[in-house]
Order: C-alpha cells, then sequence, then structure tokens
C-alpha cells in the first residue's frame, strides 16, 4: 500500500521542496502594477501570475542560472537571467507591445501560452480594441475576425455568424458564445435562440478570443468549429473607475459604467468589479417602436495562498427591434420608393403595437412593440484550488434563468400564390375576394394607385432555464499538463409562436389598411399560425488533455466524450370558428383562429459521441513557429429538429460528423506579426432546419430539415504592421471554397454552393495611437454568395467602412483622464443585402420585387470617456 501511494504522490506532483525563492514586482512604463501576468522559469514547470498588486513569488528547487520569463496582453515579453542559488528579488518593467502574437491566450485549459506558441488559429481583442468596436452588436464585433462572415442587418441582436464554410442559418451553431468560460448557452435548438440575445457586451470585458478549428475542444464546453470566450475585468489593489457616456443618431442615449478594486483596509483579500450601462434610442432603423434596457454584472474573488473563489452574475432588462428581410425594388434590390414617394428604410411599424383578438384561451394581445425582450440573469461560482505547485482544481457551476420573447415582423402574407407587394386587384384576386373597398385605418378612401403589403407578425415567448458546472483537475507532470474533467448540463425551455397576420401600406413605417369583409383595424380574420414545444436537454461530457511543452515542440492532445439526450413536447393545434362557438367575444369580422389543441406529442430521444484532437507546432525560431492540428468531432442536432411520424414516433436522432484539419506559419518581431494557414472542414448528417412558409396553410410557417454533407477548404492569413511609430496597418484575407456533397431532399444540389456563404472575406485596418490621440479606420469585405442551397439567387459582396476617433485629455494628478470619441458606423452609407428570404427557401425568385435584408444604414455616435 505504502508503495502505491509513493507512486500515487509521485504522478500527482504534490511533492514539491524548494531550494531558492524568486520574488518581484511586474509593472508597466508609468509604474503602474499589472495583476495576472504570467512569470515562468523558462524549460521547467514553474511559474506563477501575478496578483492585484502586480507581485510575485515562486519557490524552485532549482540552482544555478535560469531564465525568468514574463508574459502579458498587451505587453513585449521580457526575461531576465536569474541565479537561484539562493532568494532574490526580480522586479520586471513591461512596455506596450504591437506585436499580438506574443500576447497570452487567456482561454486555454490549463496553460497559459503566447498566441506563437498555440498550435491553433486564434484572434485576440484587448479591452482597448473592444472600446473601439460597436459593443452594441456581437456582429460588428466578430466581422473583424478571419474565417467569420457576421451579417450586419438584423440590428443588435440574433446576429448570424458564419465560420470557415460550414452551413448554418447563423447564431452562434458552431462557435458558442462564452462569458469566463462558460458557454452562454449550453444547448442550443432548444428554441433557436441566438446567444447574444440573453448577453450584451459591455465596458466590463478584459478581452475577447476567438479560437478557430476543430481543435478547439481542448478550450470550450464541447465546441465544434471554434469558440468565443470574453473575460470580465476583475478587482484589484489599484482601484479602476469608467464613466461613458453616448449621444448618437436616432435618439441614442448610453451610459455605461464600471467600477473595481478592493473591498475592505489595504491587507484585505476580497477584490471587486461592477460593470453596466442603460440605454434608449429608436433603433439602428426608425421604426416608431423605441428600445431601452440595462444590464448589470458584477464580481465578488476571494484571493488566498492556495485558493481562488469567484463569485459573479448578471441581470438583464432590455428590448431591441430585430430586422427582417423585406421588399426590395426587383432588379436593383436597393431600398424601394413607397407610396408616398419616400424611400422604404423600414415596413416596421408601430401602427400594429395594440393588436389583439379573441382565443380558446380569452383575448391575445401582441408584444410587437417590445421586440425582442430579455429579462433575467445568471449566478456564477467559480472555485480555483492549487494543491501544490503543480496540482489544482478548477470548478465553475451557474444557474441561468430568462424571460425572452422574440417579437419580430416577417418578410411577408406567406400566402399562397401572393406576391410580395400587390395591386389592389392583384391582391383580391388572389385571395378570391370579389367585393370590399380599401379605406386607411380612419376610413378613407385608399388611392386607387396604393400599393399593399400583407405581412405577419409573430410573437415568440421562449423562457429558458439552466444549470451548468465543469469540473477540472489540472496535473503539471514535467513536460506535461494534463487535464481531466467533467461537463454537466441540464436545460429547459419553452417556444410558443403565435403569428398573425395584418394588411398595411407599402411605405415606410406604414399605416394599416382596411378591406370591407376581410380585415378590421388592419388585422386578417384568421390569425394564421400557433406552435408550441417545450424541450428539456440533458447532457454529460468527459473529457481529457494533455498539453506537451518540449524545447522546440508543443503538442496538445484531446479527447472528448459525451451524451446528450433530450425530452420533446410538441402541442397539437386546429383552427377554431369563432362565429359558430362560445369564444366569439373578440373584434367582430375575426372569425377564425389557429390555436393550441392542449394535447401534446412526446418524445425522448438520446445520443452520444466521441471528439478526439491532435495539434503540435514547431518553433522554427524565436520569431517563427508552424503548426498543423487534425480534429474528429460531433455536433448534435436541434432537438427541434425531431420529428414525429403518423404513430406520434420520434424520427432517429443522431450525432452529425465533423473532420476538420490546418496547417499553418505564424511569425512575429519587432514591428510585424502574421500569420497564413491552409483549413479544410467536412462535414457529414447534417440536419439543417429551415423555417419555411407552409405551402398547405396560408400565411402560416413549418420547419422542413433536409440532411446534408458538405466539404470545404480555404487558405486564410492575418498581418499586423507598425511601419511607424504609431501607425499601425492591420488585416486578414480569407479565400474558401465549399459545396454541398450530398442532399436527401434535393440530390440536385449537390455540386453546389453553400447558402450564405462567400468565397472571399477581408479586413483591412489603418490605426494611429500616439500623443494621446487615437484613430481607427476599418474597411470589411464579403463577397457574392448564393441565397439558397439551390443556388438561384447571387448577392453582390459589399464592404462596409467604420471610424472611431478620440482625444484623451490629463485630468487630474493622478492619471485620471477624459477621452472625447466620435464613431460611425457604414461610415459612407454602404448598400447591400446580407441575405434573401429564409421563407421562400430555395423558391425564392428576383421579380418586380426582391424580399431581402439590407445592411443597416450609417449611424454616429459621439461619446465622452472618464477614466480614473
Amino acid at each position: 500500500m505504502k508503495k502505491y501511494l509513493k507512486v500515487f504522490l509521485l504522478l500527482i506532483g504534490t511533492c514539491s521542496y524548494s531550494q531558492s525563492t524568486i520574488k518581484g514586482t511586474v509593472t508597466d512604463e508609468k509604474n503602474n502594477p499589472l495583476p495576472q501576468v504570467n512569470v515562468v522559469v523558462a524549460g521547467t514547470n514553474y511559474g506563477t501570475t501575478t496578483d492585484f498588486d502586480g507581485k510575485y513569488e515562486i519557490t524552485a528547487k532549482l540552482s544555478g542560472e535560469q531564465k525568468v520569463k514574463v508574459m502579458y496582453i498587451g505587453f513585449f515579453p521580457q526575461t531576465k537571467t536569474v541565479n537561484f542559488s539562493g532568494d532574490a528579488t526580480v522586479n520586471f518593467t513591461l512596455k506596450e507591445s504591437i506585436e499580438s502574437l506574443d500576447e497570452v491566450v487567456l482561454t486555454a485549459t490549463s496553460v497559459k501560452r503566447s498566441q506563437k506558441e498555440t498550435p491553433v488559429s486564434i484572434t485576440s481583442f484587448s479591452a482597448k480594441d473592444l472600446t473601439k468596436l460597436n459593443t452594441s452588436s456581437q456582429a460588428n464585433i466578430l466581422r473583424s475576425v478571419p474565417g467569420i462572415t457576421t451579417e450586419n442587418g438584423g440590428g443588435e441582436v440574433a446576429s448570424n455568424v458564419f465560420v470557415r464554410g460550414l452551413p448554418s442559418g447563423g447564431q452562434f451553431q458552431f462557435n458558442p458564445l462564452q462569458i469566463d468560460g462558460m458557454p452562454v448557452l449550453s444547448t442550443f435548438g432548444l428554441n433557436s435562440s441566438a446567444h447574444d440575445v440573453y448577453f450584451r457586451t459591455d465596458i466590463g470585458m478584459k478581452s475577447l478570443e476567438f479560437i478557430r478549428g476543430g481543435s478547439s475542444v481542448l478550450y470550450g464546453a464541447g465546441s465544434v468549429a471554434g469558440i468565443i470566450n470574453y473575460t470580465s475585468e476583475t478587482g484589484s489593489a489599484t482601484p479602476k473607475n469608467i464613466l461613458k457616456t453616448e449621444v448618437g443618431t436616432n435618439s441614442r442615449y448610453k451610459a455605461d459604467f464600471l467600477s473595481s478594486g478592493q473591498l475592505g483596509g489595504k491587507d484585505s483579500n476580497l477584490f471587486y468589479a461592477v460593470t453596466g450601462f442603460y440605454r434608449y434610442d429608436e433603433g439602428p432603423i426608425k421604426t416608431g417602436l423605441p428600445t431601452e434596457g440595462y444590464q448589470i454584472r458584477a464580481n465578488v474573488k476571494k484571493v488566498t495562498d492556495k485558493s481562488t473563489i469567484t463569485f459573479s452574475g448578471q441581470v438583464i432588462d432590455d428590448k431591441v427591434q430585430f430586422f427582417l428581410p423585406y421588399p426590395l425594388q426587383g432588379g436593383s434590390r436597393t431600398r424601394p420608393i413607397g407610396n408616398d414617394g419616400k424611400e422604404i428604410l423600414t415596413l416596421q411599424t408601430a401602427a400594429v403595437s395594440d393588436i389583439s383578438y379573441a382565443t380558446p384561451n380569452g383575448m391575445f394581445t401582441s408584444n410587437i412593440k417590445d421586440g425582442v425582450a430579455t429579462k433575467g440573469g445568471y449566478f456564477m461560482t467559480n472555485f480555483v484550488h492549487d494543491f501544490s505547485d503543480n496540482f489544482s482544481i478548477d470548478a465553475k457551476i451557474r444557474k441561468s434563468q430568462y424571460k425572452n420573447q422574440f417579437n419580430f415582423f416577417t418578410d411577408g402574407s406567406g400566402v399562397t400564390g401572393a406576391k410580395a407587394v400587390e395591386t389592389q386587384d392583384q391582391f383580391k384576386a388572389t385571395r378570391g375576394i370579389t367585393s370590399g373597398n380599401f379605406t386607411t385605418i380612419n376610413g378613407a378612401a385608399l388611392p386607387a394607385s396604393a400599393l399593399l403589403f400583407e405581412n405577419r407578425i409573430v410573437d415568440r415567448v421562449r423562457p429558458l432555464d439552466e444549470l451548468v458546472s465543469e469540473i477540472k483537475i489540472i496535473n503539471k507532470m514535467g513536460i506535461h499538463t494534463v487535464t481531466a474533467g467533467t461537463f454537466m448540463s441540464r436545460s429547459s425551455a419553452g417556444d410558443l409562436n403565435i403569428t398573425t397576420s395584418y394588411l398595411s401600406e407599402y411605405s415606410n413605417r406604414p399605416g394599416l389598411v382596411n378591406l370591407s369583409g376581410y380585415t378590421v383595424n388592419g388585422l386578417t380574420n384568421t390569425a394564421t399560425g400557433y406552435s408550441n414545444k417545450n424541450i428539456t436537454s440533458n447532457k454529460l461530457a468527459f473529457f481529457l488533455t494533455d498539453q506537451i511543452k518540449l524545447e522546440k515542440w508543443n503538442f496538445d492532445i484531446g479527447f472528448r466524450h459525451e451524451t446528450a439526450s433530450g425530452t420533446i413536447e410538441n402541442e397539437k393545434s386546429k383552427e377554431y370558428n369563432l362565429a359558430t362557438t362560445p369564444y366569439a367575444t373578440g373584434i367582430a369580422g375575426i372569425d377564425k383562429v389557429i390555436w393550441g389543441t392542449g394535447a401534446y406529442q412526446r418524445a425522448h430521444v438520446s445520443t452520444s459521441d466521441y471528439a478526439i484532437s491532435l495539434a503540435a507546432l514547431y518553433k522554427i525560431s524565436t520569431s517563427t513557429s508552424v503548426y498543423g492540428n487534425f480534429s474528429k468531432g460531433y455536433f448534435f442536432p436541434e432537438l427541434r429538429s425531431v420529428k414525429f411520424d403518423a404513430l406520434g414516433n420520434p424520427n432517429t436522432y443522431s450525432p452529425e460528423k465533423i473532420i476538420q484539419a490546418e496547417a499553418g506559419l505564424k511569425y512575429g518581431k519587432g514591428d510585424f506579426s502574421g500569420t497564413v494557414a491552409l483549413y479544410s472542414a467536412n462535414l457529414s448528417d447534417r440536419r439543417n432546419v429551415q423555417f419555411i412558409n407552409d405551402p398547405n396553410n396560408s400565411g402560416g410557417f413549418i420547419e422542413k430539415v433536409d440532411l446534408q454533407d458538405t466539404k470545404s477548404y480555404g487558405i486564410e492569413s492575418t498581418w499586423n504592421w507598425r511601419f511607424i511609430p504609431g501607425f499601425a496597418f492591420n488585416g486578414t484575407f480569407t479565400y474558401q471554397k465549399h459545396e454541398l456533397t450530398k442532399s436527401e431532399n434535393n440530390p440536385t444540389y449537390v455540386g453546389n454552393k453553400l447558402a450564405r456563404q462567400p468565397n472571399v472575406m477581408t479586413k483591412l485596418g489603418l490605426s494611429y495611437d500616439k500623443s494621446n490621440f487615437d484613430a481607427n479606420l476599418d474597411y470589411n469585405y464579403a463577397g457574392d454568395k448564393f441565397t439558397n442551397d439551390a443556388n438561384t439567387i447571387k448577392l453582390e459582396g459589399f464592404g462596409i467602412v467604420d471610424l472611431s476617433v478620440g482625444y484623451t485629455f490629463n485630468v487630474g494628478s493622478d492619471n485620471e483622464t477624459l477621452r472625447v470619441g466620435a464613431q460611425s458606423f457604414n461610415l459612407f452609407n454602404s448598400a447591400g443585402i446580407t441575405e434573401g428570404s429564409p421563407r421562400l427557401g430555395d423558391n425564392q425568385t428576383d421579380e418586380q420585387f426582391f424580399v431581402g435584408r439590407p445592411i443597416i444604414p450609417r449611424t454616429a455616435l459621439m461619446n465622452l470617456t472618464f477614466t480614473f
């Protein structure tokens, strides 16, 4: 027994006896202490991070001269030779760096390394970088990442994100969004909510990292093709306070704040950080439906010699408007001219904000005026304990609960045979109406030449409740850092969808129209759709990774096994005739409604799969390294895609398979850094879910599932060059090829390009930061793409220019500053179409009117930022 105990102690590395203690302080050039700086003894597994006063201490069983290396995001690394024959004090002063490949990656499973030493593709943004981007939208932030296409047309939330030639409806399907190492949503597809619906980026973010490729299985909670991780600011012994006020176009008013510091006296080991915002505006496009809300996030951290425990949480109550495609000018696809002779920026209108009607469950009132309304939050605990210098545990648990209503305007009537925009005669003929007159909502006769637009609003009630935990045990054994862990989650969500049709003019923010015998107060005489689902998901994963560090080589090896199960409840629905039943208590003329019966179809499904990841990096020199990685992974299909047969049995539920590979080079020296990589991704058994108009139910929707295989490959490059002091030129370029290799529903589509994926993407940036003045000019371009898998509609590529400028004044004797800034997004008001109509699927045509979603018009902001 004693023999086995000795072997066990040797394996976990808890026996560590010191000969020398090296300690000191790490500061920047202004003598500010730098917390969480990595301090390591090169060629050994001895290392630590600085505390909140910038202090560090390493006790090691070493002798003679050793190289001690200090690394921190945004600063040049520094190495000093230290004699470990006795105790010593060694201080470091770091210089700010533009060489991004020397920045330390925080997201890694256990070993903090510079990007130059990491065998995967990583893009990172510091807090300073994030302040130059539009923090209201993930699309504006992520479009600067190579290999990523984001569609800037939907507004502030539910950004569509497409990664490296993979098929997707967008919404972070293959690249989950994480906050402090935990996914915002542990299971995608419970109610088709995008991750950014539940979270807003604020000024309390320390960094953002995007890890691309299949090797991200080492870094995230079951990520498939990438992981987006935000790291929050935490407090230190040096107080930090930021107040930011902002005004902008469309009556935008916003106030942001961040406060962090120490709780208690000077010797206290308790620290805090709190951040948040309040804003009011009329959205990026004026609809007459204002948006407003707030978010507050906070954390409290207690630090002891061996342990750190952090309590963090979020409270959000926010409403934004979401924009879908609408009928544009056919052929040119430009924003059209409406009945009033003015350009149409949006067909969303406050005129429908009070629509209500009778149902079998009583009166229903639409919440369309609230847009995407999110209310709730999360509470998370993160406990880290070092049993020794080499053996530690990292445990996280988070409870989330949200009330979410995703209320939105669709892109047309969905009536079979109806055109997107109709004359009054066409409108009657399509619906078989032979009599009646068109009038405005006030009773005035509608001009005979006025065009009509029948549209639908969808009220989606989507509550979410989650409990998620992750436990990792980390053991450093010589050249090996072994991490073993488990990930568990239980999620439940509802998805109640009520679709209502109304009739309006074809003009900007249109008024409603009545047709006698067909509408009442603009509402058509049939509420067109009802769908109600409740879905519960359980996940259990085990993972094991080894990160091997040699003098010239780094290896990452990972294995993950995960089991997923789910319960699906689908409520049946039918059409109720309110004129002949006891429910006729609503508005006269509204005589039909499709509503739930209270009877459910229920099913339970489960499956499991595994992922492996292999990655290697070779350091050719201190400035150059080459790397390659390979992974076999999986993606669990959306539980909402499970269908029932005629007997009420669920169809099969099995994982989608994905194989990815990448090889590249990283170079960084002095004022230049860059990367180039080749990559490929093959996906099989992909359940592609589309929400399309129901051909058998005029105005309703169905979910169409196609089993697909796809393949893609490409080349990707990044660069950052400080060509003269203060000025830097940076950019990314991606060229990719992609195609469908199988379509179960449409075999003739094989060989077609993937929908909504361009072949070319690039970002060019020019920045200046010197003598208190800063400026940033970015140009983002996405090339031509097809709206659907049929490749019948091609959309031309377009570019967007963003500008940010500021000047910082010193306003106090203790480094207090005031920055006066201005920003413009889509500076030149560029036009472009991000997508056609998903609801038309493969049947979309380019007729007199083309249903498409333009990019958001130019917005401008002015802000003041106090830092003290």
